[in-house]
């Protein structure tokens, strides 16, 4: 940790708590109306596969909200962006509330993932102010566990309200959060890019610092092949609720339970590399949690080749999403451990290319008629296995190039 920012910074429970709840709040604006989307197509009387839509536009508007606030964060400090995109994000969420047709929905969608970039991005970019590389991946794997609360109770709490409520009240209380965040961040975090550190906001400064980070090889493998993973878990996202409830019956309020295995092994991942990744090193915990995911995605393959049934199923993508948190936390500390002066744009780079393929792919298999679990598991498998042969000639051989 810098000097500057040990005087003001203390990292204890209550800042943790903080950047935990932050990065809660994209989980919960996906997964709490999963549960809700034939409930939504009803009350737009569109069909449930124009829906998912509105699931890669809030992705897109992610994506491209990370490659713009990275760069901004950078040139006028965390804390002020942060709060900016709390609040409007909270403001959009509202605003959903009252819609009635779904291609504003959709459309709003968008604004509210432009600006939950935000925080996304910047909480990256603050830890990076405060941590090195090991370090780094450690208090990454901490916060992860704080913000698997979300995933873990959103679809559950998503079921009940679809079942018993309104699916509005949804986006009501994802709007409460934000507002709860606006006050914790205020009052909690403070500043950790100082001034004499800040990048001016210039193009042709941004084009430099982007190409400069896109240039090298490695940290371009490690983007593209967390990005693969996590596209392959968001087409889980985008059509797993057709495929749960539709075809294999699931009640809408059991779904959650089903989601909930996916994120226990999440969990356990992220608290094994939080004690571990000091030992091992960020790089051989991105190589367990690839390795564990392309075997995950080929038996997603042989089940859907084999019909081996739903328990098949939902046990080998319980594994293959429960990988994503270990993957990304140390790719992400690998990345920022690289790019010290501008870790805002540097995590704006990888964060727009993980959420931009998560939503492309995503989109895709969204137009695919789905009257089965074939396309998901074939789809998921095939990221993962790309993801692997990015991560082998991108970043691994030219790491072992360089020693």
């Amino acid at each position: 940790m810098t000097n500057a920012t040990e005087k003001t910074v203390k990292v204890g429970f209550l800042f943790t708590l903080t950047l935990g709840i932050l990065s809660m709040l994209p989980p919960l604006g996906v997964d709490m109306y999963l549960p809700a989307f034939l409930q939504i197509a009803q009350d737009f009387q569109v069909t449930p596969e124009q829906v998912p839509h509105s699931l890669t536009l809030f992705t897109f508007g992610m994506a491209a909200g990370q490659l713009f606030w990275g760069p901004v964060g950078d040139s006028y400090g965390r804390k002020p962006i942060i709060l900016l995109g709390i609040i409007i994000s909270a403001i959009a969420s509202f605003s959903l509330t009252t819609v009635n047709i779904i291609e504003n929905f959709t459309a709003l969608r968008f604004v509210q993932g432009f600006f939950a970039a935000a925080p996304v991005v910047l909480v990256g970019a603050l830890l990076r102010d405060l941590f090195s590389k090991n370090e780094l991946s450690k208090m990454m794997s901490i916060i992860t566990l704080i913000l698997m609360i979300a995933p873990l109770l959103a679809p559950i709490i998503g079921g009940y309200i679809v079942k018993h409520f309104h699916w509005t009240v949804i986006f009501y209380i994802i709007a409460i959060v934000g507002l709860l965040s606006t006050l914790l961040v205020s009052f909690i975090i403070p500043e950790t890019h100082q001034k004499q550190n800040r990048i001016p906001l210039r193009l042709n400064i941004i084009a430099r610092n982007f190409i400069t980070v896109w240039k090298q090889k490695e940290v371009l493998g490690y983007m593209i092949s967390s990005g693969l993973g996590f596209g392959g878990m968001f087409i889980f996202l985008t059509i797993g609720t057709i495929v749960y409830i539709d075809l294999y019956g699931i009640a809408v309020d059991h779904f959650g339970y089903f989601f909930m295995l996916n994120i226990a092994i999440m969990t356990l991942g992220s608290f094994i590399n939080g004690r571990v990744v000091h030992k091992v090193g960020a790089e051989k915990m991105l190589q367990i949690g690839l390795s564990i995911q392309f075997i995950a995605g080929i038996w997603l393959i042989l089940v859907a080749l084999f019909d081996l049934g739903f328990w098949a199923m939902a046990i080998g993508i319980a594994f293959f999403v429960g990988q994503n948190a270990l993957i990304s936390s140390n790719a992400m500390a690998s990345i920022l451990e690289k790019f010290p002066t501008m870790a805002g744009t540097a995590n704006s780079l990888a964060g727009s290319v993980r959420f931009g393929l998560g939503a492309f792919i995503s989109s895709l298999v969204a137009l695919m008629k789905i009257d089965s679990a074939a396309p998901m598991l074939y789809s998921m498998g095939a990221c993962v296995i790309l993801a692997v042969i990015v991560y082998y000639f991108l970043t691994y051989k030219t790491l072992k190039g360089q020693q």
